[in-house]
């Protein structure tokens, strides 16, 4: 542009010499070309600010896309390279992989292993079947072991009923046809204690025990004198010599007892140790009599009754209403049943038996061996 200018500024001038002089121009004329030309430069120096400003920013976004690009293709080394250590770990892997012969030969030792597994479970649930079958026929036998126990010992009739209904209900659960023998003698003894009276021994102990408790308080009973005419004694004067003899005789009638029509024996007078060893001897009468109670032995239980009775009315006075009722008391418990006749369990418990041994003899056969190549699975190829 500046070319331009220059040459158009030339131009004039090489015309000038062709033309005639003319006069110069006004002053005026001359600033305004000045101005003008001051103009024209400040716009192409503005123009060239522009280009070079923009430029620069073009300069810049080019550095900011080469850093960028740089950036980026760092990133995607680094991903290369990761890509590279991933595939030479997967690699190695691979390289440790068994190969298909292995796999094969893996493949058929693990289907021996779960045939193995598989029959030894079968045999294991077989055993344990038998196991728990065999603890629970043995438990009846128990069952019933202690049902005859305490029938023989104790006359327990109703834990003996419980026990064989227990027993019973075992044979029950084992629905076993072989067993029928069994059950028939634990539902013939079961019914066979079912048509037993039941003795209420708790009870008896009980009374026996209340009872017990009355005899500290019976007490025998001092005979009492009606003053007659040895009264009479008392009402002499002192100056006849008569005076010491009543004192005397007061002092030494309580001790002496004279009846010429008695109707009953007269018994004699129990001091204060005697009567607690009176009452000592009916109260280990009636305790004996509890023990007797409790173990079903019918013979102690009546002869301690008889005893504690006849300690009673020999040392006692039986007009007070206390001995009265205790003596009722003892003869009504000695008419009570401790004892019964109680059926035999032994057969009972035989058959059980019988039925155990021949369950047994079952089971003891070998179990059938099952090979391990019947249940092996085919390699897969």
């Amino acid at each position: 542009m500046s070319d331009a200018v220059s040459t158009s500024l030339e131009q004039p001038a090489a015309a000038a010499p062709s033309e005639k002089p003319q006069p110069a121009p006004a002053p005026a004329a001359a600033a305004k070309r000045g101005n003008g030309l001051a103009l024209l430069s400040l716009l192409v120096a503005a123009a060239a600010g522009g280009v070079a400003g923009w430029s620069l920013l073009q300069q810049q976004a080019q550095q900011a896309r080469e850093q960028l690009l740089i950036k980026q293709l760092n990133e995607a080394t680094g991903a290369t390279q990761s890509l590279a250590q991933r595939d030479q770990q997967l690699q190695a892997r691979l390289a440790e992989l068994p190969t298909p012969a292995q796999l094969e030969e893996r493949q058929r030792l693990l289907a021996t292993v779960q045939g193995e597994q598989q029959v030894l479970a079968e045999r294991l649930d077989r055993l344990l079947g038998e196991s728990r079958e065999h603890w629970r026929l043995a438990e009846a036998e128990h069952l019933l072991r202690l049902a005859t126990l305490r029938l023989k010992a104790l006359q327990d009739i109703n834990s003996a009923e419980a026990l064989v209904k227990a027993a019973d209900d075992i044979l029950r659960e084992q629905d076993d046809p072989a067993s029928f023998a069994a059950r028939e003698q634990l539902a013939l003894s079961l019914e066979a204690l079912r048509s037993l009276p039941k003795p209420d021994r708790t009870g008896l102990f009980l009374q026996l025990a209340a009872l017990r408790e009355q005899v500290g308080g019976v007490q025998s009973l001092r005979p009492q004198f009606e003053k007659g005419a040895a009264d009479n004694l008392n009402l002499l004067s002192e100056g006849d010599g008569q005076s010491w003899w009543a004192d005397v005789w007061e002092t030494v009638s309580p001790y002496f007892r004279i009846e010429f029509n008695a109707a009953q024996s007269v018994r004699p007078q129990l001091t204060g140790q005697g009567l607690a060893q009176v009452q000592l001897s009916i109260s280990l009468a009636l305790e004996q009599a509890q023990w007797a109670a409790l173990n079903a032995q019918q013979d102690i239980y009546a002869n301690a009754l008889k005893q504690a009775e006849q300690n009673l009315t020999t040392y006692f006075n039986l007009d007070t209403p206390q001995s009265q009722a205790l003596l009722a008391r003892i003869q009504a418990l000695g008419t009570q049943p401790v004892a019964v006749a109680v059926p035999d369990l032994d057969p009972a418990l035989a058959a059980l038996q019988t039925y155990l041994r021949r369950h047994d003899s079952i089971n003891a056969q070998p179990l059938p061996e099952t090979p391990a190549a019947a249940v092996q699975e085919e390699p897969a190829p």
